[in-house]
């Protein structure tokens, strides 16, 4: 069983930075992939960035990509979000995920859903 607890997220103003968390207990890492998505009001859940946990093999929305960066610190089985030059459009609750393949954006091929962590970023 795997379990994913996100942390990090604020108020932030338009263009500030924030890094969030995801820890990860259990047999995460039997899992290939890694992956932030994040969930608007009234919106679907949308895909932002995603980490092969042994590789380190990364890949992104278009809408982020160049501002926001995905790692992992396999010690600590925890992966992390740096997001610069925030938008009021990155506005969302950001959950994070494991999947067992590489280079989907679909929310279908993930689980172990985290609770999410609010991100509120101002104009």
């Amino acid at each position: 069983q795997v379990q994913l607890a996100e942390s990090g997220g604020r108020l932030v103003q338009s263009g500030g930075s924030l890094r969030l968390s995801c820890e990860a207990s259990g047999r995460a890492f039997t899992y290939f992939t890694r992956a932030w998505f994040r969930q608007a009001p009234g919106k679907g859940r949308e895909f932002v960035a995603a980490i092969s946990w042994s590789m380190g093999k990364t890949y992104y929305a278009d809408s982020v990509s160049g501002r926001f960066t995905i790692t992992r610190d396999t010690d600590k089985d925890t992966m992390y979000l740096q997001m610069n030059d925030l938008e009021p459009e990155d506005t969302a609750v950001y959950y994070c995920a494991v999947g067992e393949y590489w280079n989907s954006r679909d929310p279908n091929d993930f689980r172990s859903w985290g609770q999410g962590t609010q991100v509120t970023v101002s104009s």
